[in-house]
This record gives structure tokens, sequence and C-alpha cells, in this order.
């Protein structure tokens, strides 16, 4: 979806780097290290990491965790003119949730070609049929939203092999 609107390639990049600190906290819990923040007005307004092992819930992923976390905020669940920033392409369920909250732009950096509901996979913020449309920018930080993701479960393989032997 493309729109007028200025879009401060450094400030997403600023912005990307809080929710990679996130997706770091995320991964010493032992999740999957996804960040996610929601910023109205240029401040932080909602943060969240992924959560469902911890929690023993399905829908914890790091972009409900701070849409969720920006609603109490706002008192409102409609996050109208927010930017949600995560590190990894969201999948479709939260995809869903990012057009029924309203987000107006999404930024993502890494692509996820298993479950990608962006354009990976699937793209639901494409679909026309839909009555809300998210701005999308996708690829901010790829490389290091990536890594992130490649370094831990090339971690857990260790491990796992360690388990083995």
């Amino acid at each position: 979806m493309t729109s007028n609107t200025f879009i401060d390639t450094e400030q997403d990049q600023t912005l990307m780097t809080t929710a990679l600190t996130l997706a770091a906290e995320a991964a010493l819990a032992g999740e999957v290290p996804v960040g996610a923040i929601v910023v109205k007005d240029g401040k932080i307004i909602g943060r969240g990491s992924n959560a469902p092992i911890g929690s023993h819930d399905p829908s914890a992923h790091a972009e409900i965790q701070a849409m969720r976390d920006a609603a109490k905020s706002l008192g409102n669940y409609r996050l109208v003119d927010c930017t949600l920033y995560v590190t990894l392409e969201p999948c479709a369920m939260c995809a869903g949730a990012i057009q029924h909250a309203r987000i107006a732009r999404l930024v993502y950096g890494a692509s996820d070609h298993k479950t990608g509901a962006c354009g990976s996979v699937i793209n639901l913020m494409a679909e026309q049929k839909l009555n809300h449309h998210t701005q999308v920018t996708s690829g901010v930080m790829a490389n290091e939203c990536g890594s992130i993701l490649t370094n831990f479960f090339s971690e857990r393989r260790k491990q796992s092999k360690l388990l083995r032997e």
C-alpha cells in the first residue's frame, strides 16, 4: 500500500533498534526473539516481546503484546495514527489484529517465508476487500532482525545436539 506520508528512514532504524532490544529480551527468556513497539506522535506507547511459551498463550506474539500495551496507554482498542515496528514480518493472526486495531503503518525487519502474512506467504495488507489498509514498510534493518533469529535457532540446535549426545 502506498501513501504520501513522509517516511523518516533514520527514525525507522532508531525505533527498530528499540524493537531489537525487546527481541533480545525475549531470547533471554527462552522465547523466539521477536520484539515490537507501537509509536504515536513520535512517542513509544506500547512495547511487546514474544511470550507464548512463558505465558502459555498462543496469542502472546510481540505485536499483540505491544498493541495491548498501547491500547491500555490510549484507553482505546483503536490505534489510529499509530505505527507498529516489529522485527519479524507478522503472521496472519497478527496481521488481522493490526488491521482491526486500525494501525496506520507497519514497519518490519526480517521477512518470514514460512508464515509471513504481509507479502512473503500471503499479503493480508493488500487485500482490497478488507475495510482497513495499513501502509507497510518492509526490510528495515532486515539483516540485524534476521541475525537475531538465526543465531537463536542455531544455538538451540547446538543445545539440542549436546543433550542427545
